[in-house]
Parts: structure tokens; sequence; C-alpha cells
């Protein structure tokens, strides 16, 4: 099993690197082959809808999206890990997981995915389900926690002493370990779910 974790967080040994280094205690711990990649400092531009990635299989601006494409094919699940910015993820995070998620063509169901943000005190609920819709777009189940997989701190380590959302993230390492598990096992007796052709409609056609 593997797992890769993007840190949309541009400052490193942050409370959001706690939060992710508490489910990388778990994944150890359960034999699971987990990486953090601290993207949120790097320079990252947005999509400009050039196409050329459905011609050549990779996005056009070759950095850090084009690395993280190659780990995301190889993981049987992606945690997604940010601060909140106005109710919003980092915009360098989404300006990578639109590129990423749009350039990486290979088929993306059943992967697991998982959500996970930080903040002062509001917008984590906002945040999270922002980061949860790249999963639901592309076939790959969503795990979940006792509790919406956030973790409170304004100053630097301040999250290490929210215990309920240090919980909340061994929970949720330990449920994403055990559902990638329990799809493989499913994909190794019964396959993959049958796939009908895509049917793109157009509202003003």
């Amino acid at each position: 099993m593997k797992v890769l974790m993007i840190n949309g967080s541009p400052r490193v040994g942050g409370n959001t690197s706690i939060a992710l280094n508490e489910m990388l205690k778990v994944f150890e711990a359960e034999g699971v082959e987990a990486e953090i990649v601290q993207i949120g400092n790097k320079d990252i531009r947005g999509c400009i809808a050039c196409g050329s990635c459905g011609k050549n299989g990779k996005c056009v601006f070759d950095d850090v999206v084009n690395e993280l494409a190659v780990k995301f094919k190889e993981a049987d699940g992606l945690v997604l890990a940010s601060p909140v910015y106005y109710a919003s993820a980092n915009a360098t995070l989404i300006a990578c997981l639109d590129r990423l998620f749009h350039s990486a063509k290979f088929d993306k169901t059943m992967k697991v995915g998982a959500s996970v943000v930080s903040a002062r005190r509001g917008g984590l609920s906002a945040t999270f389900d922002e980061l949860n819709k790249y999963f639901t777009i592309s076939g790959m189940p969503v795990a979940s926690s006792q509790y919406w997989n956030s973790i409170h701190g304004r100053e630097m380590g301040q999250a290490s002493k929210d215990l309920e959302g240090l919980q909340t993230m061994r929970t949720l390492a330990r449920n994403m370990t055990f559902l990638m598990k329990s799809i493989a096992l499913g994909k190794e007796k019964y396959g993959l779910p049958e796939k009908e052709p895509w049917q793109p409609t157009s509202f003003i056609k």
C-alpha cells in the first residue's frame, strides 16, 4: 500500500504538518508506505486550458505537478491537506490540484482520497468540502474519521495541543488504511466496477 500526502501549506513544520505527521505515524505502524510532499511554498501557476495534456499525457508546465502525477499514479491513496484562507484552501494548492487532476489521464477509480484542513477557528468545513470535490469527480472513495478531518491552531505548533484533532487524524489514517486494503481485496476478487462510455452533454445545445 502506498499513500501520497500533499501539504498545501507554505509553512514548513506548521499546524498542517502536525496533522499529516500524526497520520504518518499510523500509516507506518500499519505497514503503509507514505510520503509527504510540501507544495504550498512552491511557485505553481494555474491551468491555462491549453489542451496540451490531452495530447502529451502531462502538463505543459513541467514542474512539481508532473512529478506528483507519477507518484499519484502509483499510490493507493491520496491525502490533500491545507490551511484555511478566507474559508478556502491555499491558492497554490488549488492551482496544483486543478492541473494535477486534469492532466493526469490515468484511471483514478477506487484510489482512496482524504482531505485534511487546519485553521485558527472557522472556514474548516468549507475548505474540507472544496478539497473533497477532486475525489468525487474522479471515482475515488472518500475516507472519513470520527469527525470532519480538521485540526485547530493559529501559531506554529498550536495544533499539537488539539487532542481531539490529533485523534481525528489517527482515526482517519486507520480508516483510510482499512478502506485501501479492503478495496485491494475487492479488486482482486471482483475487479473494478464496469464503466459505461462517457456521455457528455452541453447546456447550450
